[in-house]
């Protein structure tokens, strides 16, 4: 008793570590209601005016009136939060300031914000702009996290797992809902509730709803029947939440087991045996839950008698997977007491109700091969006497097994079982005669109470061995042996002494108690060595998977200890497949188990169990646990016994290999992380290493790149005039100089743009100019490519940056010019498309390299890795950071004609009206010069 009563150390510590969280986070109270007009919002705001009476900092951060008076009249005086501004579409709209109230929290401490409606969703508006969360009920965590106090009101049709209830009652059905944890986890739950016929009078008088909406809401929702069905509905779930309260407190502050049962929710207990009347048994239970409309849960007791009845162990899990499809809660218990086992398991859960079968009492010992271990005694109780002599706290209600489906002998057992019964029998004979032996030579020499103490080490010795049937035998027959060999007249059953009779009684009893005594220790014994052997082996694996750096070992680690656990009684044969990034299962190394591929894949992609003893697929010899991680499921885990053992997997079997799969799941994921961590880690020292060098070289190479320059004009201007192969060798060093300067300038932009340095001087611009620059510039660079420029009539005016978007034109220009032909056309286009400005620059060159086109936004990529072009591949991402700047997008692909088109797409933005006309590029072009383009 004392050990039964010791609280679970780990339960102790993991509430100890609930409790730290919650202290640090702020409390939630829910005002909750069946329907909107009941009055949630004006009992907030009068218990907030209470609160702020007693000194409790609080501040409005959202309160739907809906026009009402009396609610205005409520919230006039309470400090309120200013709502933010967040643009939906072409409208503005207010929604709640989650920034401001957390800053109103960091400032004062246990702060309290009131926040109407729960189940609201935001508007998400502008990256950055809108609204953090899509719900208000996110905000609310992200404020309770903070330490923030909360209170706000939700109605019974916004909880999830009531909407669609709601909706088929009033016909009107919802979509902002709340889940239901953030219901059930709330510190505080408030029921405000208003009888029909007052609600319907509110209604009328304009407190719910104004105007027409009224008159609608009077029409289809709220009709009395509907309020009847959702004010049935909030009292319920507001009850079901307070009973997992009580349960929980109950679990906390006291030893379940010892504690009798609460009645204050029905629920009911089904005690199934192997067989027929089980499935009689689970199927009335399931009925009188249906009826009674509450919780039920079924188990089986497996008495010492049936530790090692393999084909009992079978029949009763087939019952119990019988009971999980009809709802049941499923459990298997072990105890060599059963009716103590069944009172044990009712308190713990709180179940005030036990079913049992009225022939339970027989089918709780019997096997299909009925053996002298089995036998009941004359006047020994039945199941359901013993519990009510154990519980008085308890209902038994027994159901009806007539003798036509009592259990009955299927098939005889192989012949290689059945003298296995026996053995344990013949060896406590056998036993007590050798014990007889020893003792013969010790008579004369030791007293009789002296040998009777060997007969009683016999029958230890045979409860510790073959368990509690043969112990019985062994107590019995040493008490004859020991009347027949010892007490005289000896080698006879005749007592001469009255006396002798007292301690052949004293003997039985005291050999009959220890025998039951030891074959209970054990049973309780093998249970709790089989419960460390499983807890050694997850600590085990997870000490193992916390180390695993490759999903290979991940698969090794976990058929290891399939084969631990399972390989005695399954012969389990296991398979791991991993999803890659496109979403395909990749099988690991080291697989035994065979794979279906549509079973797997159906797994994978449903997130559920299939195959061998589930609904979907049973016919598949094998089972496929999906690997479900805290982000996503990261593959399948297939098992598949050993030919000749298929046989069902008990509950405990089936949550381990649960277990197991989460493990084995979190550890792929973490090593999907690290990887990723590494990747980026790796990215950002190289990007960081590659914008160090660009803008320390760029900076080291403007001084000697001005003095060629310098250099090059100074050697024109000599007197007398240079040589005409001096002039040529002056101009090809001024070329390479103004080259390599280019060159750098893209390096430094690149760096600036990188780094974040450059600040857009966006102003409204007409887009004719800064392409009419642009060709200005890039003169010398066509050397006789025609450009054609094609703007349609109606272009806005863009907001942008003069001298960036110039450079991007110039960057296209130069790069079309390098990988085009002479003589060939380059056309530039501009038009809008809704609301952007599409600029498309198409030349005739070879196009595009195939598969490529992203990858040439990259930095020092090309088109051929080595080419004669000069350039080293930075102006196409010198364009995609400026364009991208400007909140614009720049795509790139080989058009039909064979040439290579550029897409720019800029937001069009609303311009302010204009005073003056625009110059056309056209004109500009030829004032500068700019050559043949129309």
């Amino acid at each position: 008793m004392i050990e039964a009563s010791r609280p679970d150390p780990d339960a102790l510590l993991a509430q100890v570590q609930a409790d730290e969280q919650k202290a640090r986070r702020g409390r939630l109270k829910i005002f909750f209601g069946a329907s909107a007009g009941v009055g949630k919002t004006c009992a907030m705001l009068a218990a907030a005016r209470t609160a702020q009476a007693l000194g409790q900092p609080l501040l409005v951060g959202l309160v739907e009136t809906h026009g009402r008076a009396d609610t205005e009249a409520l919230a006039r005086g309470l400090p309120r939060l200013a709502l933010k501004q967040v643009a939906d579409g072409e409208r503005s709209r207010t929604e709640f300031d989650l920034d401001a109230a957390l800053a109103f929290g960091a400032e004062h401490p246990g702060a309290l914000v009131l926040l109407d409606e729960l189940a609201h969703s935001n508007v998400p508006g502008d990256p950055g702009k809108g609204s953090r969360h899509p719900k208000r009920w996110q905000d609310v965590e992200e404020l309770l996290a903070a330490g923030v106090h909360v209170w706000t009101t939700l109605n019974v049709q916004h909880l999830d797992s009531l909407n669609d209830v709601v909706g088929g009652i009033t016909g009107v059905r919802v979509w902002e809902t709340v889940p239901d944890h953030v219901f059930d986890d709330a510190d505080e739950v408030l029921v405000v509730d208003l009888p029909p016929d007052e609600l319907l009078q509110r209604l009328k008088q304009g407190k719910v709803y104004l105007g027409p909406q009224a008159e609608r809401a009077a029409e289809h929702f709220f009709r009395k029947g509907n309020l009847l069905a959702l004010r049935e509905l909030a009292l319920r779930r507001t009850a079901d939440r307070v009973d997992g309260q009580m349960q929980a407190w109950r679990r906390r502050n006291a030893v379940a087991s010892a504690q009798p049962v609460w009645p204050n929710r029905g629920a009911l207990l089904a005690c199934v045996a192997a067989g027929q009347p089980g499935e009689k048994v689970a199927r009335a239970g399931a009925r009188l839950a249906a009826q009674l409309d509450v919780p039920w849960h079924a188990v089986h007791v497996q008495a010492p008698a049936q530790m090692h009845s393999d084909a009992q162990r079978q029949a009763a899990l087939r019952v119990l997977k019988l009971a999980q499809e009809l709802g049941a809660t499923t459990a298997t218990l072990t105890g060599p007491d059963l009716p103590q086992a069944l009172v044990r398991y009712a308190r713990e859960h709180n179940l005030s109700r036990l079913v049992l079968g009225r022939q339970m009492r027989a089918s709780w010992r019997l096997s299909q091969w009925p053996s002298p271990r089995q036998w009941r005694w004359p006047g020994r109780p039945s199941l359901a006497v013993a519990v009510l002599a154990a519980a008085d706290d308890l209902d038994v209600l027994q159901v009806a097994v007539p003798a036509a489906v009592a259990p009955r002998p299927q098939s005889a057992p192989p012949a290689s079982t059945r003298p296995t019964a026996w053995r344990g029998y013949a060896w406590a004979v056998a036993v007590c005669t050798a014990t007889a032996l020893v003792a013969l030579p010790l008579h004369g020499v030791f007293e009789l109470t002296n040998i009777v103490m060997l007969f009683l080490l016999a029958t230890v010795a045979v409860a510790l061995r073959w368990g509690r049937g043969p112990a019985v035998l062994a107590a019995f027959v040493g008490v004859a042996l020991f009347d027949f060999v010892f007490v005289p007249p000896r080698y006879s059953l005749a007592v001469s002494d009255v006396q002798y009779l007292v301690t052949f009684a004293v003997m039985l009893v005291v050999a009959l108690v220890i025998g039951q005594l030891t074959a209970g220790l054990k049973v309780q014994a093998n249970a709790a060595t089989e419960r460390e052997h499983r807890v050694r082996g997850l600590y085990e694996m997870t000490r193992d998977l916390s180390a695993a750096l490759l999903p290979e070992q991940v698969a090794e680690i976990g058929a290891r200890f399939l084969r631990a656990e399972f390989g005695a009684d399954f012969g389990m044969k296991s398979a791991l497949l991993v999803a890659d990034a496109e979403n395909r299962l990749q099988l690991l190394p080291g697989a035994t188990a065979a794979v279906d591929a549509g079973v797997t894949q159906w797994a994978y992609d449903q997130g559920q169990a299939a195959g061998r003893g589930t609904d979907t697929l049973p016919a598949s010899s094998a089972l496929v646990l999906p690997l479900k991680a805290p982000m996503r499921v990261r593959g399948v885990l297939v098992l598949e016994p050993a030919a000749g053992k298929q046989r069902l997997f008990g509950p405990e079997q089936r949550r381990l290999l649960d277990t197991c799969a989460s493990l084995l799941a979190i550890s792929l994921e973490r090593i999907h992380y690290i990887e990723v961590a590494q990747s980026s880690t790796v990215q950002m020292e190289s990007e960081r290493l590659r914008n160090s060098l660009l803008s320390a070289i760029s900076h080291d190479l403007r001084t000697p790149l001005a003095s060629l320059l310098g250099l090059a004009d100074t050697l024109d201007m000599t007197r007398p005039p240079p040589s005409a192969a001096q002039a040529e060798i002056t101009q090809r060093i001024r070329a390479s100089a103004l080259r390599m300067n280019a060159l750098v300038n893209n390096l430094l932009d690149m760096a600036r743009l990188q780094s974040g340095a450059v600040r857009l001087n966006l102003q409204w611009q007409p887009l004719e100019e800064v392409l009419g620059s642009a060709l200005a510039a890039v003169v010398p660079a066509l050397a006789g490519r025609p450009v054609q420029v094609q703007l349609a009539p109606e272009l806005p005016l863009l907001h942008l940056d003069a001298v960036l978007i110039e450079r991007v034109f110039v960057n296209l220009l130069e790069n079309a010019a390098k990988y085009t032909p002479a003589g060939s056309a380059i056309t530039i286009a501009a038009r809008v498309v809704a609301d952007e400005v599409e600029v498309t620059v198409d030349d005739q060159g070879t196009g595009l390299p195939a598969g490529r086109e992203e990858a040439l936004f990259q930095k020092f990529e090309r088109g051929a890795k080595e080419s004669a072009t000069p350039g080293v591949g930075l102006g196409l991402a010198i364009c995609r950071a400026i364009v991208t700047a400007h909140g614009g997008r720049i795509t790139a692909s080989t058009h039909s004609g064979g040439g290579a088109r550029f897409l720019m797409q800029f937001p069009r933005g609303e311009p302010p009206r204009e005073d003056g006309t625009n110059v056309r590029v056209a004109e500009m072009a030829a004032a500068a010069g700019a050559g043949p383009h129309s």
